[in-house]
């Protein structure tokens, strides 16, 4: 009898406790009773994990503080995640293997040339453009959105607007710090912002000087003087690409809905205490048929609304938020959605039924940390998910889901080389000293190895400016392409006459040189024979040469 590979064989299987369907549950090993009971158990668990990827996981630990944001391109190949850490790390799972899951590089995108000295900014917002993959949406804690390629390049710095201007519509930028972000769902070239200065801007990816349109939300909450914080947005449209709808949450508890293609003078719908007042709503979310949004609040509230009766909400769930620690804290529809995922408090994925919101599998990802920002990638079928312990965690189901992290975790480890360990060679970043010098025909294999060692890591113990990491070695001027050829001091004698004059006394020099200057003279031997000899007047001490008359 033919039977599925079992994914127990994988060695990346989740041993945790799962609660789903009102059931408390932890994976079995299979019976060794019988081959009869050994299939019954395979099929029963397969069953019950099956439903959804999260039956193993990939661990990736590369940022140094709770990481808030993260992005899959839609080909599933390429890793981005944004932390508190105010870097990007940039991750490539095709050359990943289960012993080398590390980022290929971290980028700054708040750091420019032309100041690399300014402060560094958290992430906020990070997003590969659905239709060109080669550019990414960054949002940190500034008033500058930036478009980046896929290699961290900063591709695009929009403008920064006056802050000392009231009317927010005379503005080219955000006069404050930037909360969200969306791409636009069915055209490449645009995408939308949201900020603290009260308003949604949006921007053409080919304009950096100013956006294409300005949405100010006058806020009707007593005291709020007509403005307030916008705290997210997002962008959602109908399979068919027909109208589009633009939903913004404001920090007063209102919920508005614009029309995606104008005119934004004034909201579709407008719902005023869409949460409590004065609490920061993180998450929000419409779904892939345009038609449900939901909310998570920071009232501890989840909330699903339907944009044909934007009024009242569907369906209310109690939820605790973690949006007052990291106001990133979000939620998501999956692919098709059929389901709700976010995280919790205590560090467990929430995977929801939309219809009712109450939880149909809650698994534990970072038990006793955070779960901040959560993805489902609709290609690979894979759920990311990124907590305050600095971990993002790919969870994935080997029958399930294709390439991504099950392709990392089923390819062979990487083979170390001895001179990998830095325990057994030496360390050359300091150079060698006389007594490690040896005769090449007497060299020792450990000097073999620390040459080999230093040839295949020359950057090791040197900063990215080629400085020596030991504080306590002086640094070594560059050498400059002049200083190669410098001549040396007895070829300056040689070549440079009066050259040795610099290190005498200038009386002396001059007094010793005095009849050599008077019977063969350098500069004036041209005309010796023809220069007139000098006449001086015969005047005694106690005659004075006559003064010139002063001109009057």
């Amino acid at each position: 009898m033919s039977r599925r590979p079992s994914a127990n064989s994988c060695p990346s299987r989740r041993i945790v406790q799962i609660t789903g369907k009102g059931q408390s549950r932890k994976p079995k090993p299979p019976s060794r009773d019988s081959d009869e009971d050994e299939d019954d158990s395979d099929e029963d668990d397969e069953d019950e994990e099956d439903e959804f990827p999260v039956s193993h996981e990939l661990l990736v630990k590369t940022h140094e503080k709770a990481v808030t944001s993260m992005a899959l391109d839609t080909s599933g190949s390429r890793l981005i995640t944004g932390s508190l850490d105010c870097t990007l790390k940039l991750h490539d799972f095709s050359s990943m293997t289960p012993t080398t899951v590390r980022a290929f590089k971290s980028v700054d995108p708040t750091a420019t040339k032309a100041s690399a000295s300014s402060e560094t900014h958290p992430i906020h917002y990070v997003a590969f453009n659905p239709f060109a993959p080669s550019q990414m949406l960054v949002v940190s804690a500034t008033s500058q959105p930036r478009i980046l390629d896929r290699d961290g390049e900063v591709l695009t710095e929009f403008v920064k607007g006056d802050m000392y201007l009231r009317d927010m519509h005379h503005t080219n930028g955000h006069t404050a710090e930037i909360t969200g972000g969306a791409w636009h769902p069915t055209n490449a070239e645009s995408f939308v912002t949201s900020s603290a200065d009260g308003t949604l801007r949006i921007w053409d990816v080919n304009n950096k000087r100013k956006q294409k349109e300005v949405i100010v939300f006058r806020s009707k909450a007593p005291g709020s003087a007509g403005r307030t914080k916008m705290t997210a947005v997002c962008w959602g449209a109908t399979p068919d690409g027909g109208q589009s709808n633009l939903v913004a949450s404001a920090l007063d508890g209102s919920l508005v809905m614009y029309s995606g293609n104008g005119p934004h003078t004034r909201p579709a719908a407008e719902i005023r205490d869409a949460h409590t007042p004065g609490t920061w709503t993180s998450g929000l979310d419409i779904s892939s048929d345009g038609r449900l949004v939901v909310t998570r609040g920071g009232d501890d509230t989840i909330k699903l609304w339907d944009t044909r009766n934007f009024k009242q909400p569907v369906n209310i769930a109690n939820h605790t938020s973690t949006s007052t620690t990291f106001p990133t804290s979000n939620i998501r529809f999956s692919p098709t959605s059929a389901n709700v995922i976010t995280g919790s408090e205590t560090g467990d994925l929430y995977i929801l039924n939309p219809a009712t919101l109450r939880p149909e599998l809650v698994t534990p990802v970072t038990p006793g940390s955070p779960l901040i920002t959560v993805q489902w990638h609709s290609k690979l079928n894979q759920i990311l998910t990124g907590s305050a312990n600095s971990e993002v965690h790919v969870l994935f189901n080997p029958t399930l889901s294709t390439a991504g992290a099950k392709s990392v975790m089923m390819r062979a480890p990487k083979r170390r080389h001895i001179d990998d360990d830095p325990n057994n060679v030496m360390d050359l970043s300091q150079g060698l000293s006389s007594d490690a010098i040896v005769a090449p025909g007497g060299m020792k294999s450990g000097s073999q190895s620390a040459m080999s060692f230093a040839a295949r890591h020359p950057n090791v113990g040197l900063t990215a400016s080629g400085r020596s990491r030991d504080p306590r070695r002086p640094h070594i001027p560059d050498t400059t392409p002049g200083s190669k050829t410098q001549p040396d001091e007895q070829h300056i004698k040689n070549s440079i006459p009066l050259s040795a004059m610099r290190d005498e006394d200038p009386r002396e020099a001059l007094m010793k040189y005095a009849d050599k200057a008077k019977n063969d003279p350098m500069f004036t031997k041209a005309w010796k024979e023809t220069q007139p000899k000098t006449i001086y007047a015969d005047l005694s001490d106690e005659e004075e040469p006559e003064k010139k008359k002063a001109k009057r």
